[in-house]
């Protein structure tokens, strides 16, 4: 892509496909996969001069690759973000985002509507090291608010949530973390930037499990930081000493990922739709979690600041674990994993896979209950996939 072009000026599927293009001296089309480890210096001079941060350019694989660098360029483009920082997986982007920027004594306020893996990091490693996290109704402005002290610098949600798929109004928690002096973080790995854009509505920092939909087809590990030009000199500062580095393999192939994302949104988007609103019909429901519904809660706020309902589908069946494992266990299309974002439909039972190593209290307090089953919808046909979702009671 022409480094001239403003990118504000383009479409996003234009983005997702020519953004962060810097081609080599062999001019290629695809984009170059770097493997190495290290890079060559002119000097001994051009060495001091990289490494000190004086010149530009690749120094060493753990914080500048240019496979990388395409990839938080392209991304960074897409979320509309000054910077982008390309971490190992999605949890290590939201431990670097912390460390980066908490020091002990300061104060996180989280939704409880998060990635179990999530809760157990701020609830429980984090406060090893003096940060204290408030954990509070995912949806409830009024609970953010009460739980902001003077010390709160943090407040971290995921929306749409995993796996209740609850929406938060990402521009009015924006003003109730902003009036506290706190940065407001959204992890939009449900959305992706094909869906949902928080920054324009008011967040400061974006996080992504790149793993997920900017992958799209469940073959690496990946995650990202995203925000302003002094956020991401914090984070990469970060990075490079402590080292939760993404892989320039797996960057390439999050690059060839985000080619397809606009359209395969959209397509896993209209048919989980589709898959809610069919199981909103069968007896054997008692209820169905997807924001595209009507029935959902905050429906018509997920109109608002997403362009569609998403992937994710949760639902819960008539009776408990037994029941929900029996359903899952019948399947024979779905894939029976803990993972989102692929092509492949996932299935899995929150309580005791994504969920399972927080209490049972939070489980209950965040509504996670043992009936509940989170579908991942794909880009299989639909008379299939209902099919494999009835096959338990044959």
């Amino acid at each position: 892509m022409d480094p001239t072009q403003d990118l504000a000026q383009l479409q996003l599927e234009t983005l997702a496909v020519r953004a962060g293009t810097h081609r080599s001296q062999f001019n290629e089309h695809s984009e170059a996969l770097y493997l190495t480890s290290s890079f060559v210096f002119d000097n001994a001079a051009q060495a001091a001069a990289r490494f000190s941060g004086e010149e530009p350019g690749n120094v060493y694989a753990r914080f500048t690759n240019p496979t990388v660098s395409a990839l938080q360029e392209r991304l960074a483009a897409l979320e509309g973000a000054e910077s982008c920082v390309a971490t190992a997986s999605g949890m290590s982007a939201i431990l670097a985002l912390a460390m980066a920027l908490l020091q002990a004594g300061d104060h996180i306020v989280c939704s409880r509507g998060v990635f179990g893996a999530t809760q157990q990091l701020f609830g429980g490693i984090l406060s090893r090291f003096g940060l204290r996290t408030t954990f509070v109704a995912t949806t409830d402005l009024a609970a953010y608010r009460a739980a902001m002290e003077a010390s709160t610098r943090l407040v971290f949600i995921e929306t749409p949530s995993n796996p209740l798929t609850e929406v938060v109004d990402i521009a009015a928690l924006a003003d109730i973390a902003h009036a506290g002096g706190a940065l407001l973080a959204v992890d939009n790995c449900f959305c992706s930037p094909a869906l949902q854009l928080p920054l324009r509505l008011g967040a400061d920092v974006v996080v992504h499990s790149a793993t997920k939909y900017l992958d799209g087809q469940g073959r690496v590990l990946g995650g990202a930081v995203l925000g302003s030009r002094a956020i991401g000199e914090e984070v990469l500062r970060f990075l490079r000493t402590a080292g939760p580095t993404l892989s320039p393999f797996n960057a390439w192939i999050i690059l060839k990922g985000l080619e397809t994302l606009r359209i395969r949104m959209q397509a896993q988007s209209a048919a989980a739709l589709e898959l809610a609103s069919w199981l909103e019909t069968r007896p054997w429901i008692d209820r169905v979690y997807y924001p595209g519904l009507e029935s959902h809660p905050q429906h018509a706020l997920a109109m608002r600041q997403q362009s569609a309902g998403g992937a994710i589908v949760s639902f819960e069946v008539k009776g408990g674990r037994e029941e929900a494992w029996r359903l899952i266990d019948a399947t024979r299309v779905l894939s029976i994993t803990a993972n989102l974002g692929d092509t492949k439909s996932t299935i899995t039972h929150p309580s005791t896979t994504t969920h399972g190593r927080i209490s049972a209290e939070a489980r209950e307090a965040a509504g996670i209950r043992e009936n509940l089953i989170r579908v991942a919808v794909g880009l299989e046909g639909q008379q299939d996939l209902r099919a494999d979702l009835e096959r338990w009671m044959a």
